[in-house]
């Protein structure tokens, strides 16, 4: 007798189809069996040692985290029900070209450093690993929820390179390709890059280029964070389309957005410009979480120079009179590359979290609202925040734009990711609330999009750009990876008040075949393992 059959569900396989009615019968972490209208024709239903009641509920495969910053906190914290609650069964790591593999002693301290506003300084969790491979093995001990893994660009560029801002050698570029090969033989799914943070953003697009040839000589995929959200965005989007032409890779676009004011209602620009390269036989996908601010460091602001060196040479250069003033005068008057080419504007730029709780009274102010309270003025306060944080303050940075929110997610490349950063007293709501935000807002609030549309775009959409053969869809022989849901209640609980609440509406989530959602709640089953790139 088989482990487990979910009776009578409102099956939304992940194809896009329309959802039917069905017993789905579940052994050994797989779908064995699919038996539609099982009641309504009278045949014989199938039996097993659980049997789970799923009137009214909608049965969908898991959802696929296309970009998360859970690259410690699925080690640190068990639990982890900020994605589990929402029906990710599997997320894509190693995002914007900053992680923690490959890494030596060095390179594994600073990376600490400069991403510790995004996972903590990790300084809870025993970091025994310091290859691609290693860090795969350890996520294989069992975590709450799979996930795969990209190399990211900027820590090997930090390990051959450094943080400086020059060219590489061409015996660095070789090291460089030699890590990155090594990198996807050991699982990784492909490269990432973070073009506007260091040092990634010091590689010209010929070093991209060499490495985007590797990748896509093992079938994985580019997935950069590019040069530019705001001023130039659409300049930046069509560098990574060529530069990836070029090298015959498949390109990923992350967190696909058109920011700040000079973007605003220019979303149908990029989307001409994607549907061009498809119809030329461009191999495109996109990513973008359903809110419109964004999430980053607010060191991540700074301009490149100011950030050449590493975290320490950073903090020198704060604390010297003369060069944090020419470092003002770029964001605020000029406008800083890391800041997207666009002046600043600090009332948009809301403190969401810091390393140092003595610094808690700026969280959920805008710099402008803590400069107020201080007697400051803004670029003290931030100058102020950086260092004695040490770059450790997360921030929301409240310049997108509604329509082109929903215009990019209609287009046929687009896959969800939450870009969730888990850190912080006041969190963006989307590490906790995307999937569910989906569902009830932009499905069946709005109609954006169709139910079976958009289970199709966060399940089987990201599973093909991953390549993986048996994930994504609710088919007999995958992997059982379920979510189920209520259509008619499901809804986020996470606000930009209370981002950390969990969703509702989502009652059972299973991986491998093993329920880490039941009832509404967290089971203690870690059932999650590293999903491995397909060998070509």
């Amino acid at each position: 007798m088989e482990d487990l059959v979910i009776r009578d569900a409102d099956v939304v396989d992940g194809s896009g189809a329309d959802s039917y009615r069905a017993d789905v019968v579940v052994d050994g972490g797989r779908i064995v069996s699919i038996v539609k209208e099982a009641a309504a024709a009278g045949c014989q239903r199938p039996r097993a040692r659980r049997e789970l009641d799923a009137e009214g509920l909608a049965l969908s495969p898991g959802f696929i985290d296309m970009h998360a910053h859970s690259d410690l906190a699925l080690l640190r914290d068990p639990d982890h029900s900020a994605k589990a609650a929402q029906g990710v069964t599997l997320e894509v790591l190693g995002q914007d070209g900053l992680s923690y593999a490959p890494v030596d002693d060095r390179t594994l301290e600073e990376v600490r450093r400069a991403i510790s506003g995004w996972n903590g300084y990790g300084d809870d969790v025993d970091l025994d690993w310091r290859s691609v491979g290693e860090y795969l093995d350890r996520l294989d001990r069992g975590v709450a929820v799979n996930a795969a893994y990209l190399v990211p660009q900027g820590t090997v560029r930090a390990l051959v390179v450094g943080w400086e801002d020059r060219e590489a050698t061409p015996r660095e570029l070789d090291r460089m390709r030699q890590l990155v090969a090594e990198g996807l033989e050991q699982g990784a799914v492909g490269l990432s890059s973070g073009l506007t943070y260091t040092p990634g953003m010091y590689a010209a697009d010929s070093e991209l280029t060499e490495l985007c040839r590797v990748v896509a000589s093992y079938g994985g995929y580019y997935c950069p964070h590019h040069r530019s959200y705001g001023a130039g965005a659409l300049e930046a989007y069509a560098e990574m389309v060529a530069l990836t032409r070029e090298a015959g890779c498949p390109l990923h676009l992350a967190h696909a957005t058109m920011n700040f004011g000079v973007n605003r209602g220019r979303a149908p620009q990029l989307l001409d410009l994607l549907d061009r390269a498809l119809e030329e036989g461009a191999d495109i996908t996109l990513d973008t979480y359903p809110y419109t601010p964004g999430c980053t460091t607010l060191a991540a602001l700074l301009p490149s120079w100011a950030n050449e060196g590493g975290p320490e040479r950073v903090l020198a250069r704060l604390t010297d009179p003369a060069t944090a003033e020419r470092i003002r005068h770029d964001l605020e008057v000029t406008g800083s590359d890391g800041c997207h080419g666009v002046p600043v504007e600090w009332e948009t730029i809301e403190i969401s979290g810091v390393g140092d709780p003595a610094l808690g009274d700026h969280v959920g102010r805008t710099v402008r609202q803590a400069a107020a309270l201080h007697g400051e003025t803004p670029w003290a306060t931030a100058r102020r925040l950086l260092v004695e944080d040490r770059l450790g303050t997360t921030i929301l940075q409240h310049v997108g734009h509604e329509e082109n929110v929903r215009a990019i997610m209609r287009h046929r490349a687009h896959t969800g990711g939450s870009d969730g950063i888990l850190q912080g007293a006041k969190p963006h709501p989307r590490a906790y609330g995307t999937f569910p935000r989906y569902l009830c807002r932009y499905v069946r609030e709005l109609g954006v999009l169709s139910l079976e549309e958009c289970v199709a775009r966060l399940t089987s959409r990201p599973a093909a750009r991953l390549r993986l053969p048996d994930r994504g869809l609710v088919r007999e022989g995958y992997r059982a990876d379920l979510v189920l849901f209520d259509p008619e209640t499901v809804a986020p609980g996470a606000t930009f008040a209370e981002p950390r609440r969990l969703p509702t509406g989502i009652p059972h989530v299973l991986v491998d075949g093993r329920f880490v959602i039941e009832n509404g709640r967290r089971t203690d089953v870690l059932a999650g393992r590293s999903v491995r790139r397909t060998p070509v």
